[in-house]
């Protein structure tokens, strides 16, 4: 699924190219894709807006309207948009689209069908389930190195499941939490609440670390039209992951052989010896 990173570099693109364009209709396909908007309620509250502005919340892209309504939309596994103008057939898997006046259509695709859009008050947005559970954003005042500290105390989970848990670490997936893990050499597995003050201070650190790496390397990712963010998630060169799919490749630092387990079902990758 993508993290913070990927969805902050489709909201750019997403807001360099929408940003002034005017939407003079709107199609949902797939009724599932937007469980709480009817198709005619989709389309009846964005046609005729322009879009105002493309950000992010979270792991959530934020299509902002002039109409004072926004377009919340959660790429989940596979979804991802891309721009086709007119006259081309719509791809398979296409669950909703908006159409501009300057003959282009962003259409919304989804294989595995997991992607969820929702239109809001743009006003009322925080008070949304979606929005209001959310853990402060990684790069805010409000997460801090003495808030991350109060949120390991709190819990008996492995430290990587907790930061997996956006209502207390926002825009972490599977791969930066490794990634942030080893930078601050802390061991998966290891609860919570025995994570120290020191330790916990540099994971904070750490999480901030290797996601603006991750931010800068995607501003090199020029816009593609076509598939819009699409091919940078997951596909940096092995030798640019710390630990993430590194299982039974020498550690960078200490050449120690690079271990996988499974947690929450999900693999997890770190050094025995860098991470004790």
């Amino acid at each position: 699924m993508p993290e913070l990173p990927e969805v902050q570099l489709v909201a750019s693109h997403l807001d360099e190219l929408l940003s002034g364009r005017t939407i003079e209709a709107a199609r949902l396909l797939r009724s599932r894709l937007a469980p709480l908007n009817s198709p005619e309620e989709f389309a009846e509250l964005l046609a005729g807006s322009t879009i105002s502005r493309v950000g992010r919340r979270g792991k959530l892209i934020l299509i902002e309207l002039d109409s004072g309504r926004t377009l919340m939309v959660h790429l989940r596994m596979s979804g991802h948009f891309m721009f086709r103008s007119f006259d081309v057939e719509d791809p398979k898997f296409t669950h909703a689209v908006l159409y501009f006046s300057d003959n282009d259509r962003l259409l919304f695709t989804d294989q595995r069908h997991f992607g969820y859009m929702r239109v809001v008050d743009t006003s009322k947005i925080h008070l949304t389930p979606e929005i209001a559970k959310l853990a402060p954003e990684p790069f805010s005042q409000e997460f801090s190195g003495e808030y991350l500290i109060a949120v390991l105390r709190r819990s008996r989970r492995p430290v990587k499941e907790l930061l997996l848990d956006q209502t207390k670490v926002c825009g972490l997936g599977n791969i930066y939490a490794s990634e942030a893990l080893f930078e601050a050499g802390i061991r998966p597995q290891t609860r919570s609440f025995r994570v120290s003050s020191k330790k916990a201070h540099k994971l904070f650190l750490s999480i901030r670390l290797v996601l603006s790496e991750s931010i800068e390397l995607s501003r090199s990712v020029m816009p593609d039209r076509g598939n819009i963010g699409r091919g940078f998630y997951g596909e940096q060169s092995e030798a640019s992951w710390r630990v993430y799919g590194r299982e039974g490749s020498p550690c960078t630092l200490c050449h120690v052989e690079i271990k996988r387990l499974k947690q929450g079902g999900r693999s997890t990758f770190y050094c025995p010896r860098c991470q004790r």
